[in-house]
């Protein structure tokens, strides 16, 4: 089968993997190439050969000539040393809940592909070589979402990568839910046989805890430049003031984040040109101090970065095979407290742009509060007024969808559990943590699409009564309104919002609107 060329790619074993390069490999804009340089070949050939000398003197290797965890004081006989890998795989294909996506799976696959590339773990080219054509071929494992404590990594999910490689389960490919085996002859792959702890540095570490948390990382990075635009577009529709968001103010608070925040929504105002002052001396908090509530969020991505991808650049399985000194390391690199941290915090910052926004539309859509426009922001007039309710139930959605958010910022990593017969005794959570970041993003992008409808509406009908020039608006702004209204009409009548909801949100998923340098 002929492989579609990308538009680019990622050659692992080379530099160091980025964020971007794992979302690009996940979405399919990327394909993956595993380095073919001679010194890099050779480095994987030592690991290898470190292992099946091992074996050959009868070297004690955890996973390799013992049982797992705290099995590890079990041997196991050499005749058996070949079969043990599969029984990893096996044993630990218990995972329920629903499956990650696509992208998501094939997120998983980067980052590991991306440890073990790194080339201290001991597994061969071939295996390297497979799970870059599970990438190239897009045939993504069906991975169940539960069932990792997120230390001895991420065991019973990594579990189906592995399965996928020896074709065993199924898998997603060409939109069907198909058998690992038919979905590799339909691509002219063959079934890997794991060699000794092949198995168990496919499955043993951070992995998909990594690939959730550079998939979320993306997601909050666009909701942080979203919600400055929805700011700037609420204190317009709101006849705001902003002074709020002078640059001389926010010299006196010097947080970079903060005054990144406070710059885009002075420059979709068009402060610099002409000031717009308000009745109020001072707008509400959730207007005035936008730039202080997304600003955490923009000052914690850096480090946040920094964390993941150093996550992603580790090799965190163990034992850990250092074939340049001859030597085996046992340690614990498969425990995930760092991205456990980065999700719980992340998504607390996340959830408080849902707040933000949540309070934003209250004021919208409430009469006291919104300065002229009509109740609700319908646009039905005279008697017609009366049984029409506009953006009513949109409201009491993003109340919901909002205290959701909130409720999942307990963070997950307080929340260890001992297992495996105490062996595990102290885990991360951090895969958890990952999903539950995912879960509060998905609720804040539809707070965030459901605001940007209602401000879609606010303005137009500002426009429509003669209080707004579509003149007075910076061009970034207009362009932004226009390309939303295109397929958003005004709700004069009321009608069913779901789809055009639905269509907001994945617009914002994918990122669709250009917003800011």
């Amino acid at each position: 089968m002929k492989l579609k060329q990308a538009k680019q790619s990622v050659v692992f074993g080379a530099d160091r993997v980025t964020l971007e390069q794992v979302i690009s490999i996940a979405s399919g804009a990327s394909r993956a190439e595993l380095s073919n340089q001679a010194d890099y070949r050779n480095k994987l050939e030592r690991g290898v050969q470190l292992l099946s000398k091992l074996l050959r003197e009868d070297g004690v290797v955890y996973g390799v000539t013992t049982g797992y965890g705290d099995s590890c004081t079990v041997p196991v006989s050499l005749d058996l040393v070949e079969e043990l890998p599969l029984h990893l795989t096996r044993f630990h294909g218990c995972g329920l809940g629903r499956h990650l996506t696509e992208e998501a799976a094939f997120a998983t696959i980067a980052c590991r592909l991306a440890s073990l590339s790194l080339g201290y773990s001991g597994v061969r080219p071939e295996l390297l070589q497979q799970l870059v054509d599970l990438l190239n071929h897009r045939i993504a494992p069906a991975i169940p979402e539960e069932g990792s404590v997120g230390a001895s990594g991420d065991l019973t999910p990594m579990s189906y990568v592995a399965a996928a490689l020896v074709g065993e389960r199924e898998v997603y490919f060409e939109g069907k839910l198909v058998s690992a085996a038919s979905a590799l002859k339909s691509v002219g792959l063959k079934p890997l046989t794991l060699h000794p702890k092949e198995a168990l540095a496919i499955m043993n570490g951070t992995t998909v805890m990594t690939a959730l948390g550079c998939l979320a990382y993306a997601r909050a990075e666009y909701l942080s430049r979203l919600v400055s635009r929805l700011t700037a577009l609420a204190s317009i529709a709101l006849q705001g003031n902003s002074n709020h968001f002078d640059e001389k103010l926010f010299t006196l608070k010097p947080h970079r984040g903060q005054q990144q925040i406070a710059k885009w929504i002075r420059e979709d105002l068009n402060h610099h040109q002409k000031p717009r002052n308000s009745d109020r001396l001072q707008d509400r908090y959730s207007i005035r101090c936008t730039p202080h509530v997304v600003g955490v969020l923009r000052d914690a991505l850096p480090w946040m970065r920094e964390s993941l991808e150093n996550e992603l650049n580790s090799v965190n399985d163990n034992p850990i095979i250092d074939g340049e000194e001859g030597r085996v390391l046992h340690g614990g690199h498969f425990y995930g407290g760092h991205v456990a941290f980065v999700m719980d915090s992340l998504k607390n910052c996340v959830a408080n742009l849902a707040d933000l926004m949540d309070r934003q539309l209250a004021l919208l859509v409430d009469t006291k509060f919104n300065n002229g426009l009509p109740s609700n922001l319908s646009g039905a007039e005279g008697a017609r007024g009366a049984i029409n309710h506009g953006f009513k139930a949109v409201q009491i959605g993003v109340s919901a969808w909002t205290a959701e958010a909130l409720k999942n910022t307990m963070p997950a990593s307080v929340f260890s559990r001992s297992t495996e017969c105490h062996n595990q005794d102290k885990v991360s959570m951090g895969t958890i943590a990952a999903r539950d970041c995912l879960r509060v993003l998905e609720l804040t992008e539809q707070v965030a699409a459901a605001h940007l409808l209602a401000l879609s509406q606010a303005l137009r009908l500002r426009v429509k009564r003669s209080s707004l020039e579509e003149s007075e608006l910076s061009v970034a702004v207009r362009t932004f309104l226009h390309e939303v209204s295109v397929d958003f009409p005004l709700v004069v009548e009321d009608r069913p919002l779901e789809a055009e909801l639905r269509r907001t949100v994945e617009k914002i998923r994918r990122r669709s609107w250009a917003l800011y340098d």
